[in-house]
């Protein structure tokens, strides 16, 4: 059967306004010449002897586990989930314990390009854009959050644009059953400075991370720093996004891709 795979992951790279300054990745570059004199050190040959006198390309990178295209685990957003169903919660599963059957499920879409940048997504816009688009969500679908920031991508303003997912617009997806979410911006919830600017205007201390502590009740998912959700269409698609197995992790990068078959 023809296939049609779509990138929907960001690249990793230095340089750029990908993040806030003390999360930056950084990046050395070595090329075939560089590494030819060590390597031809180590098995007592000359230079002259490697081809042309090349050995082998690799980098050398310093990054968070929550730098570039990246799946959260429930251990991010609290020490434990499922409070809603269990008494006093249960510990948080870490990347490495994140059932691989939540990371491979059907897409859906929701546009929310329009909204305002730092607006908190309720029950009723993820309801409306449902509505919207002709679909009932099923549980363990993935649903991907398609906002501004998608288009700001290492631009100065990146992680300080887009909208957000409230807590209570998180918990209406988990009572569908979803538990792999995901947003093309820097944050699932709104950017920091908003809430940093919200909490100075007298809000409640709560707006902190609204969105991610919604893990806490049900555990979760979201994939954060997507990427070209504007090629996707509303449904009919497959969502690949099995992170990297960092032992206990909190986090795991991800080549989410979105799979057509036609």
């Amino acid at each position: 059967m023809p296939r049609r795979i779509i990138d929907i992951s960001v690249p990793l790279k230095a340089g750029i306004k990908s993040d806030p300054p003390w999360a930056l990745p950084k990046i050395d570059y070595h090329d075939h010449k560089m590494t030819a004199p060590p390597i031809a050190e180590y098995f007592g040959i000359a230079l002259d002897q490697l081809p042309e006198g090349n050995y082998a390309a690799r980098e050398q990178v310093q990054i968070s586990t929550h730098a570039g295209t990246h799946l959260d685990a429930p251990y991010h957003f609290f020490p434990r989930q499922d409070e809603r169903t269990v008494p006093g919660g249960r510990p948080s599963l870490r990347i490495d314990e994140v059932p691989l059957d939540w990371c491979f499920q059907p897409g859906v879409k929701l546009d929310f390009r329009e909204l305002p940048d730092g607006y908190t997504v309720q029950p009723e816009d993820v309801q409306k854009e449902l509505a919207r688009i002709g679909h009932t969500l099923q549980p363990l679908e993935i649903v991907l959050v398609n906002t501004r920031a998608g288009s700001r991508y290492g631009e100065d303003d990146y992680v300080d644009v887009g909208c957000g997912m409230g807590k209570a617009a998180t918990l209406f997806l988990l009572e569908q059953g979803v538990r792999v979410a995901g947003t093309d911006a820097w944050s699932w919830d709104v950017p920091f400075s908003v809430t940093k600017q919200r909490l100075a205007e007298g809000a409640d201390p709560g707006i902190i991370w609204e969105g991610h502590r919604a893990g806490r009740e049900i555990g979760y998912c979201h994939i954060e720093k997507l990427h070209n959700l504007e090629a996707l269409p509303p449904d009919g698609f497959m969502v690949a996004c099995f992170p990297v197995k960092v032992h206990r992790g909190s986090a795991g990068w991800t080549r989410a891709v979105a799979i057509f078959e036609e």
